[in-house]
């Protein structure tokens, strides 16, 4: 008795024809194409992983910044001042506090100020 291998082959070209469902033309159609679109789209979502902790961070330095210097600071300044004074708020918070509350951020500032 022969053993046909059809299943596994079937199964493979299914699932990456699945992943390339919405493609354009004969990316979601042919397999030897849909496979190279895959490849390069999951390698895209991989690097976009990495590049939006990047983006985040230099999102929230923007914000910090802005605020820093409405209260008559830079943004260096304010993180050294926030250091020297034992003030422990990572960037993430930071910004938070910058944007959604205003006097919270002036507060926090002013002892950053003083520090220095």
């Amino acid at each position: 008795m022969r053993i046909k291998r059809g299943v596994n082959g079937v199964k493979k070209r299914r699932k990456i024809l699945k992943l390339a469902k919405g493609y354009f033309g004969c990316k979601s159609k042919n397999y030897r194409i849909a496979r190279e679109a895959v490849m390069k789209s999951l390698n895209y979502a991989y690097i976009g992983r990495k590049r939006r902790k990047r983006d985040m961070r230099s999102l929230w330095i923007a914000r910090i910044n802005a605020g820093a210097r409405e209260n008559g600071l830079s943004y260096s300044k304010l993180m050294h001042g926030l250091k020297v004074a034992g003030i422990e708020l990572n960037r993430k918070m930071l910004a938070d506090l910058a944007v959604t509350d205003a006097a919270a951020f002036a507060e926090i500032c002013s002892k950053a100020k003083a520090a220095i």
